[in-house]
């Protein structure tokens, strides 16, 4: 296909596809699907090897979120039956995060539901991060507690930070058709806040919450303009309770045509397989490590995923290697300039552009392979409640 051969050339160079070129790896078909993954799979190999980063997740405080997101089962309203507790210890996280490490994870990341954290809230996780460092030399810390204050940024990254998370989600056209307790240009805001301060940005997106292909190409064009070093790919947890809990407008080759979508569009950032790959990728999750570079290892926030084992197997299965604690992740013009204390990559405001964007066309929205609306056919026996690990007397899954 002439478009693959386009899309790798500028992948290895760097260079930003079209928005055409991005909406059509959505519209492929089934029968194109494999040399869609080993097209995207030869620019994740040329950045990244075969290696894969292991990443692993502590909720420090669990549920009673005052915003509305509607695809969260901690937001305000949420009939979801998950874990609600106030803050954990450092210590207990620090032995979360310690199961993660040993389980090969080269970053915890410390995740706290909420608008925002206060600066109590910024003094407790700045313990946490030094209970956790003291225990694991070398792990990084991501840190994720909503919308960043003036200095908060600041306060985190001496505090011995390495990241701040904080997704955009969906494309800001649609953002309020999710949210209406903050909106799109808060999430960038707070984006740019981490970068400033010199924290390795990480921001990704949802997909399966009914969006377009529109919506999807609009979302990861954004990213690409915000420059973060890490891309966390989200699909959709129904959650029972939740305004979302009948969207299953996802299957397995849908997924692996977004993860190669945003592979083309990001080439040579850590593209992160992240929640709901075992609801919708299921026995493809395999074909989905040529595209990302990096996965959480065991549960999520508030739902269980596979035994960590299972995730080891798997990438050595597929004939992948976990990425060592002593290799740097990002290539080398990225992670340059994130030592010199830019939060940017190399491809954006802190680099050189190796593309520019076309100017965004009008479209109609792309037919998306959708369940039933009734969701017949959905796998609501995929969706498990984490009741281990952080919060609870239970081991974590790491």
């Amino acid at each position: 296909m002439d478009l693959l051969t386009t899309l790798v050339d500028k992948g290895l160079r760097r260079a930003l596809p079209t928005r055409d070129e991005a909406l059509a790896v959505l519209a492929t078909s089934d029968d194109e699907l494999l040399d869609v993954v080993a097209a995207a799979g030869r620019v994740r190999r040329h950045w990244f090897g075969r290696r894969v980063k292991l990443n692993y997740l502590v909720n420090l405080k669990s549920g009673l979120c005052p915003e509305d997101c509607s695809y969260c089962s901690q937001r305000l309203g949420s009939e979801a039956g998950i874990l609600k507790y106030t803050w954990i210890k450092p210590e207990e996280a620090a032995r979360a995060a310690g199961a993660g490490v040993a389980g090969g994870a080269k970053r915890v990341c410390l995740v706290a539901s909420g608008r925002g954290p206060t600066d109590r809230d910024v003094e407790r996780v700045a313990g946490t991060i030094a209970a956790i460092k003291e225990q694991n030399e070398g792990v990084e810390v991501c840190a994720c507690l909503g919308l960043l204050s003036a200095g908060q940024a600041d306060r985190l990254r001496a505090a011995g930070a390495d990241a701040y998370n904080h997704n955009l989600n969906t494309s800001e056209s649609t953002y309020g058709d999710i949210c209406t307790t903050h909106d799109y240009a808060d999430r960038v805001d707070t984006v740019q806040q981490a970068q400033a301060a010199g924290l390795s940005a990480c921001s990704g997106l949802i997909a399966g919450m009914g969006e377009s292909d529109g919506d999807l190409v609009d979302v990861v064009f954004g990213l690409r303009e915000l420059d973060p070093d890490s891309v966390p790919v989200n699909f959709l947890i129904p959650f029972e309770g939740t305004p979302l809990a009948k969207e299953w407008n996802l299957t397995p080759q849908r997924c692996l045509r977004i993860l190669a979508m945003v592979r083309f569009v990001c080439p040579d950032v850590e593209v992160r397989l992240a929640g709901g790959r075992e609801v919708h990728l299921r026995s493809m999750q395999p074909l989905a490590l040529h595209l990302a570079n990096s996965i959480f290892l065991g549960d999520y926030l508030t739902s269980e995923g596979q035994a960590g084992q299972a995730d080891l197997d798997m990438i050595t299965d597929a004939g992948f290697e976990v990425e060592g604690a002593g290799t740097t992740t990002l290539p080398s013009h990225r992670a340059d300039v994130a030592a010199a204390g830019c939060g940017g990559g190399g491809c954006g405001p802190c680099g050189e552009d190796a593309g520019a964007a076309e100017p965004a066309a009008a479209c109609a929205p792309a037919a998306v392979a959708a369940a039933p609306a009734d969701g017949a056919g959905a796998r609501t026996d995929l969706v498990s409640v984490r009741r281990r690990g952080a919060g609870t007397d239970l081991p974590p899954n790491a």
